[in-house]
């Protein structure tokens, strides 16, 4: 939630600053995770005990984690830290039965360079679990509003799947 002038929360808002930083940069009292109720929530916590980037990471991963089990009805989604790579991932199943997904969220303020998606591609197969399949994750960029978008990628170009293209005349 960021902050007015008269010190009252505004309902609906993220609390993410310029660049997806807590806090509303330079109020007199910031909002921080802490102080409302996924403070307490058993992922969030998980999360933090990951001990993985800064409480901006951490409350991002959370929104994330949120937006696939409440609004996409994700399965089984899981918290996954990857130390060497200073990321926090979630690793579900989008529809049940299916295999898993890495998700890695981000702040739209992140810079990534293609040696740090090819090396975030390595370690989501060995999260994924099939040697097998191709190297993919799914980027959900969250921005200040917390809007979510999801971009997946690949290792090389990917045919679509052909139940998902409609016809056109």
């Amino acid at each position: 939630m960021a902050e007015r002038g008269d010190s009252e929360p505004t309902p609906g808002c993220s609390g993410l600053g310029p660049g997806g930083v807590l806090g509303g940069g330079g109020a007199a009292h910031s909002w921080a995770p802490e102080d409302a109720w996924m403070g307490t929530h058993p992922k969030y916590l998980e999360m933090m005990e990951l001990d993985i980037g800064d409480a901006s990471q951490v409350y991002i991963a959370f929104l994330v984690y949120l937006d696939l089990m409440e609004s996409k009805s994700w399965h089984e989604v899981n918290c996954v830290g990857l130390p060497d790579l200073q990321l926090i991932c979630l690793v579900g199943t989008e529809i049940e039965g299916e295999g898993l997904q890495t998700v890695v969220p981000t702040p739209i303020s992140a810079s990534l360079s293609h040696n740090r998606i090819r090396e975030i591609l390595k370690a989501s197969r060995k999260l994924q679990g099939d040697p097998d399949l191709p190297m993919s994750f799914t980027l959900a960029i969250v921005e200040s509003d917390s809007t979510i978008v999801y971009y997946k990628l690949t290792d090389g170009f990917m045919l679509p799947d052909p139940q998902n293209i409609s016809l056109r005349r």
